[in-house]
């Protein structure tokens, strides 16, 4: 199953009061393992970035303004993801952002249904503790040194690697892992299928180096090791 884990930052927090979309990130997960697949945009929010939000993110006024708007990013963001479900960490806030962009430029919103909401799951597994990013990366011992500002890409990728833990998927890897290595050695699970290529790869070795490898093994003495695999 195709999944999008998705971050922003904004100039505030309230859309409704003129505060705008800056940075978007995204990371493609097909069955709970991201791809390396990812969508990230810098967007000149056209205003001021108010001190606050300059220090959470470090994205300036001057670093945005020769940015992209967002309805020139927009066809491929939503080309992106698609229709797959979006895993959000405290998702009605970055899913208020974007629905605010897209009825700007008279784009229809996207829908709640297909969201996922991280801190809701957070909160459920972990009650009456707190659940920010932070506090779930060092819960999970997922290392987020770099964060030392938030990024909408990099915020991203560590919510992927959190919400594997959260709904248990990485657990269930291992375990298909340990699973996969009793039946490689005859642990009682029959035997695995091959997998093997339509068409074979072509061989990397040529003729020019396979010489210069037999006069290189023509200096190594009497009995060279190699010449047991070379047939000579």
């Amino acid at each position: 199953m195709r999944e999008i884990v998705l971050d922003t930052e904004t100039t505030g927090l309230d859309p409704l009061r003129g505060d705008r979309l800056v940075e978007i990130g995204c990371v493609e997960m097909i069955n709970c393992m991201p791809t390396g697949q990812t969508f990230h945009r810098h967007i000149n929010p056209e205003r001021s970035m108010p001190a606050e939000a300059f220090a959470v993110h470090g994205l300036s006024s001057e670093f945005l303004a020769d940015k992209p708007l967002f309805a020139q990013v927009v066809d491929e963001f939503l080309e992106f993801i698609a229709d797959a479900p979006l895993v959000i960490h405290n998702a009605s806030f970055d899913i208020g952002f974007i629905n605010a962009e897209l009825d700007r430029i008279k784009r229809p919103p996207i829908v709640r249904d297909r969201l996922i909401d991280t801190l809701m799951l957070a909160r459920r597994k972990h009650p009456g503790v707190s659940n920010r990013l932070d506090d779930l990366c060092s819960r999970y011992a997922i290392d987020n040194s770099r964060r030392t500002k938030h990024g909408a890409l990099l915020d991203a990728e560590l919510l992927a690697e959190v919400y594997i833990d959260l709904i248990g998927a990485r657990q269930s890897q291992l375990i298909l892992a340990t699973e996969t290595r009793d039946v490689r050695a005859g642990g009682g699970y029959g035997e695995m299928p091959r997998r093997v290529r339509e068409a074979p790869l072509a061989p990397r070795v040529t003729d020019e180096d396979r010489a210069a490898h037999r006069a290189f093994v023509a200096t190594l003495g009497d009995k060279p090791i190699w010449n047991e695999f070379l047939g000579g």
